[in-house]
């Protein structure tokens, strides 16, 4: 699994600030409110139509409510920001868009804590330690920060410092959010389609892992390991008498960051390439290694072109070069995926599956990663890949955000089911993988507008599948034999039950309702079932109405509050 870890997260214990703690609490609780309020109350009382009016502008307020809330808080809150902002396969665009800019808006601490904090750390005072040390911030994350110093014995190095009592902060913003993870449940919407409080659980494990420097240095220098020999990409080296759990001191590698498009052609490197080859490294991580980094945002990935005569004739994947020769520099290896064996061949199932238009092998991929929900009508689920599938493939992105209006309103027509109930989930432990890949996504795209991933993903799946076939050949062939042999053997037997079952007569025809009759049905049976419901409210909304009229108005206003209690309840549940 990727980061899999199954026993339950002992968080470290600090003791919390209960300011903080309460306006965590305050805010998600609003939003919760308000989203009952809109989404269950209102849209019950006034139809979808209307509620659908504004909520496009809903969405946009608590994104940027909360976006002013995580600058001003820092912490988790930028994290989580960050997070939300990458996950474009399930948030709205809405929220996207006015999230996407938390990466670069963390606000810098002063100076004296943070050298206060190195000095602490590494036992002397900074003039002992550096030759130089500019005080200018690199860059600001929500977790630390990094500056630019020399070593007395003349190597150029970056420091990252951890932010003043960030401990205390994470502690407090985690159980704040575990509280917020354990009320989503009751929302059965939610409840069906994830374990929030798995998914918190696993948020939490990795910022805990990103404070532990020791930890990301030893990521490091695993990186630095399997890219040794590998002429694309450079790690800096981590200077370990120099670095503690708090601090890290690593090879200075200003260069031009990744997004910097100008920079990068003004540099003579063709951007195309670029994109490809951050492709290709991830896909190695993924499904060679097993081992990737798993926070590709912008600041964390640089280009850096190298002389114009610099060859890599060693390295056979870049044996030709359009434009200047460079390296991807990769920083910041406090987010990094692990990924089991199993795993691995689950994905590279999928890998495969996907770029041959293999659809019932990538159905059966997605039941045995748990991606489908029980239930599921994996017939259902056949037909609308396969159209997605002849709409989608081969396109670049900017041919497929150029699909018409009537074509998209079609397929959700045809699968508003499907669009509905929403039967697939992202499992807990992939959580990480889909956020770099969704980031990863962004990043290619905006090196290479038209960028077409259809035609390296099928290179690399007729690699996995020459390398499935060739590395294990005896046992390939074996289980291709088993299973033929296996559909010969049981064939006759089913022509014969066929043959005299038509003889018997006992042939039966089953006739599957339409989706759209299906859907009526299950409405109905819904309706029928809330008919006790709604009785119990309206004796309790009636009753206590009696009462208030009686003047008895302790017991009326009690009836009110178990009434209401009693709607909201209901309607969470639906």
């Amino acid at each position: 699994m990727v980061t899999s870890h199954s026993a339950p997260l002992e968080w470290p214990r600090h003791k919390l600030n209960w300011r903080r703690y309460l306006r965590v609490i305050h805010f998600f609780g609003s939003v919760m409110l308000d989203l009952i309020w809109w989404e269950l109350i209102l849209r019950r009382l006034l139809g979808g139509k209307i509620v659908a009016r504004g909520r496009r502008e809903r969405l946009r307020c608590y994104a940027r409510t909360f976006r002013r809330l995580a600058i001003n808080m820092g912490g988790v809150m930028i994290k989580l920001g960050q997070f939300l902002s990458a996950r474009l396969d399930v948030m709205p665009p809405e929220i996207i868009d006015e999230l996407s800019g938390l990466q670069d808006e963390v606000p810098a601490e002063k100076l004296e804590p943070m050298l206060a904090l190195i000095e602490a750390e590494l036992g002397r005072p900074a003039d002992d330690l550096f030759d130089a040390f500019d005080p200018q911030v690199r860059a600001a994350a929500s977790l630390g920060q990094v500056y630019r110093a020399r070593l007395k014995t003349g190597e150029r190095v970056a420091i990252k410092v951890q932010r003043p009592g960030i401990e205390k902060l994470v502690a407090t913003d985690l159980a704040a959010l575990a509280v917020i993870a354990r009320w989503a449940m009751y929302w059965s919407v939610i409840r069906k389609r994830a374990n929030v409080p798995a998914l918190l659980n696993e948020f939490a494990r990795t910022l805990w892992e990103e404070l532990d420097y020791y930890a990301e240095a030893r990521n490091a220098e695993r990186f630095q390991e399997l890219f040794a020999n590998d002429m694309r990409v450079y790690v800096p080296h981590i200077y370990q008498q120099y670095s503690s759990r708090r601090v890290l001191t690593m090879e200075d590698v200003t260069s031009i960051k990744i997004t910097d498009y100008a920079a990068i052609e003004q540099a003579g490197v063709d951007r195309k390439v670029a994109a490809q080859r951050l492709l290709d490294i991830y896909l190695q991580m993924i499904f060679d290694f097993g081992f990737f980094h798993a926070d590709p945002h912008p600041g964390n990935l640089f280009i850096y072109p190298l002389p114009e005569e610099t060859a890599n004739e060693s390295v056979s994947q870049q044996a030709v070069y359009d434009g200047r020769p460079f390296y991807i520099v990769f920083v910041d290896f406090g987010m990094v995926g692990h990924i089991s064996d199993q795993v691995k061949r689950n994905l590279r199932e999928l890998m495969i599956a996907v770029a041959t238009r293999d659809i019932k092998r990538l159905i059966k991929v997605y039941q045995d990663m748990d991606i489908l929900l029980p239930g599921t009508d994996l017939n259902r689920i056949e037909q609308a890949v396969t159209e997605v599938f002849n709409h989608v493939w081969g396109k670049t992105v900017p041919e497929m955000a150029r699909l018409s209006m009537a074509e998209k309103m079609e397929f959700a027509t045809k699968y508003r089911d499907l669009m509905i109930a929403v039967p697939m989930q992202v499992p807990q432990d992939f959580i990480y993988l889909v956020r770099a890949v969704s980031i990863l996504s962004g990043m290619c795209t905006g090196l290479d507008p038209a960028f077409n991933f259809w035609e390296p993903l099928s290179t690399y799946a007729q690699k996995l599948l020459t390398d499935q076939s060739q590395g294990n050949n005896l046992n390939f062939w074996l289980q291709e034999a088993l299973s033929l042999g296996q559909s010969l053997i049981s064939l006759p037997g089913k022509v014969q039950n066929l043959i005299e079952t038509v003889q018997q007569g006992e042939v039966q025809t089953r006739i599957t309702a339409a989706e759209e009759f299906r859907a009526d049905l299950r409405r109905l049976e819904k309706a029928i079932s809330s008919v006790g419901t709604g009785l119990i409210f309206a004796s309790l909304l009636i009753s206590s109405t009696l009462l208030y009229v009686s003047d008895e108005r302790l017991p009326a206003l009690i009836g009110y509050g178990l009434s209401t209690l009693a709607l909201l309840i209901y309607l969470i549940r639906q």
